[in-house]
């Protein structure tokens, strides 16, 4: 499938060959911890290994205002999406939307259930490389009636996004959402969502925002 991004002025079209879900990405050992004990909380297992990689299909990447998902138990997250396109590396913002109740038995699964909302502009990673622990990341979710911020933190958090790619064989064409920070107030679902990231360096930021839309479990 095609995608269209913008790079500065310039729209391309770009044909996503694999997706990747990079999962427990937390750098040092506490982070992780808390994210697995964040999702413990779910009846989540915990992995059995980390940082994982989750294969996705290329159809779930989706630039729409809105996603359509199945049931109450679904929650997105903020997260650095790198991509690879004629053998150079952009940065970007996508939400990793996920099946929570199918994640109690399914991990890989859960991320298959979901929608991805991606953004459309990309950044040159070579223009960002040597302050990528600067570079902030937002997002807040919709919760009785007002917006509240839900996660907040650096990419310091995370583990080196070149690592990463090393774990998910980048090459043309391949995108993988890099991990994400902790939820303020514990995971859980929303009916909006509104993420940020940006860069202090520059004062430049791309921003994201989808509904979710639910439909009804029939037994």
């Amino acid at each position: 499938m095609d995608v269209v991004f913008s790079i500065g002025n310039t729209r391309i079209s770009v044909t996503i060959k694999s997706v990747v879900v990079a999962g427990w990405t937390g750098r040092g050992i506490e982070a992780v911890r808390h994210h697995i004990d964040e999702l413990a909380a779910l009846g989540i297992a915990p992995p059995s290994q980390v940082p994982l990689y989750y294969r996705v299909s290329n159809a779930l990447l989706t630039q729409s205002e809105t996603i359509e998902v199945l049931g109450d138990g679904t929650s997105g997250e903020i997260e650095p999406l790198l991509i690879q396109v004629g053998g150079r590396l952009y940065f970007g913002l996508a939400s990793d939307h996920t099946d929570r109740d199918l994640e109690r038995h399914s991990v890989a699964a859960s991320k298959q259930a979901c929608a991805k909302p991606v953004a459309t502009p990309l950044w040159d990673f070579e223009e960002i490389k040597d302050h990528l622990d600067e570079i902030n990341l937002k997002c807040w979710i919709e919760e009785n009636g007002r917006e509240v911020l839900y996660q907040d933190g650096t990419l310091a958090g995370i583990r080196p996004l070149t690592e990463l790619c090393v774990g998910a064989d980048m090459a043309d064409g391949t995108v993988i959402l890099c991990g994400t920070l902790a939820a303020i107030g514990g995971v859980r679902p929303a009916k909006k969502y509104r993420m940020e990231v940006s860069d202090p360096t520059n004062g430049k930021a791309i921003t994201l925002s989808y509904d979710v839309r639910t439909l009804p479990i029939i037994s």
